[in-house]
């Protein structure tokens, strides 16, 4: 099954369902306010049905929300008819927002989902000027011995989808750091791991 038709096949249950942890998903928003401007242009990939970035409105000046999921974003701009400055459309992680300026990238939940994360570092690279910013929250299960046939198990009945990868804190840093970001602030949220937020700084 790809991607596209695993998060498109439970795009309406996953709007229902609440947020699992409220500590958590609230000191994370809190994070990404202190460094967003209202002049800011805002790319989130992997946007989901918009929950975060209807959230984030009043932060920022636009925002648009993309997802590789059909149904997701179609969710999505049904929540957004009367919030003006966010729009949302479908595309890949690696190709979203090609061809438009943005003060800032976001991208929750994502990370260890995307075959290619240096493509898709490289591409977010390029769609920021020096100084612009890419911020991540990402689930980081490396050394869990549990992780992997767990994942292997779900995926094979469909209920998770492919690929999902093992990351750790540093393996993310390192990464952005090869894609031309200095990280600039990072750690486990709200408390400590699996989550790990990093803010990084196009240079």
């Amino acid at each position: 099954m790809t991607p596209e038709a695993f998060w498109d096949g439970i795009a309406e249950k996953y709007a229902k369902q609440p947020i699992g942890n409220t500590e958590a998903y609230e000191a994370t928003l809190d994070r990404v306010r202190h460094w967003l401007r209202p002049d800011m242009n805002v790319l989130e990939i992997g946007c989901g049905t918009g929950t975060t970035a209807l959230k984030l409105a009043g932060n920022a000046g636009q925002i648009l929300g993309t997802d590789v999921s059909g149904e997701m974003v179609r969710i999505a701009n049904e929540k957004a008819a009367q919030v003006p400055n966010v729009s949302f459309a479908t595309a890949p992680a690696e190709s979203a927002g090609a061809g438009q300026p943005f003060d800032a990238v976001l991208a929750f939940n994502l990370l260890h989902l995307v075959a290619d994360r240096a493509a898709v570092l490289t591409h977010v690279r390029g769609l920021l000027p020096e100084g612009g910013l890419f911020i991540s929250k990402t689930p980081c299960l490396g050394g869990k011995p549990w992780f992997r046939p767990l994942i292997w198990a779900l995926q094979k009945v469909g209920k998770a989808p492919g690929p999902v990868h093992s990351l750790r804190p540093g393996q993310i840093e390192d990464e952005l750091r090869a894609a031309g970001f200095e990280v600039v602030e990072s750690g486990g949220y709200p408390k400590k791991l699996p989550n790990w937020l990093v803010v990084a700084r196009a240079v």
